[in-house]
């Protein structure tokens, strides 16, 4: 069974930062390409960053760009999600998703496993 468990969400202010986990198990982690997503109150869940499985490359949402940073290590089955210079936009449910054997993809619909997400608030 397929099991992804993010963490480390939380309350921060303006400018502050926090680092995001996502663990997996029931798959090979080192064949998965792992992406974050988020969704603020009354949106969409929209995409913010992924990364491949093969070479570890990355692409991030405009939104995030140069803020946030993806990595993953394999040897612990985990994605993390580096986020700083956080701003009252970046408030929502972050969730981590992944594809076996698959390129880097934005739209949900190319990731077949999901986390539960964690909630990130950023206060002005």
């Amino acid at each position: 069974q397929v099991q992804l468990v993010e963490s480390g969400g939380g309350l921060v202010q303006a400018g502050d930062s926090l680092k995001l986990s996502c663990t997996a198990s029931g798959l090979t982690f080192s064949s998965v390409t792992v992406a974050w997503f988020r969704q603020a109150p009354g949106k969409e869940r929209e995409f913010v960053a992924t990364i491949s499985w093969l070479r570890a490359n990355t692409y991030y949402a405009d939104s995030v760009k140069g803020r946030f940073t993806v990595s993953r290590d394999n040897a612990k089955n985990t994605a993390y999600l580096q986020m700083n210079s956080l701003k009252p936009e970046d408030t929502a449910v972050y969730y981590c998703a992944a594809r076996t054997y698959g390129p880097m993809a934005t739209a949900i619909s190319n990731y077949d496993a999901w986390g539960r997400g964690t909630q990130v608030t950023v206060s002005s």
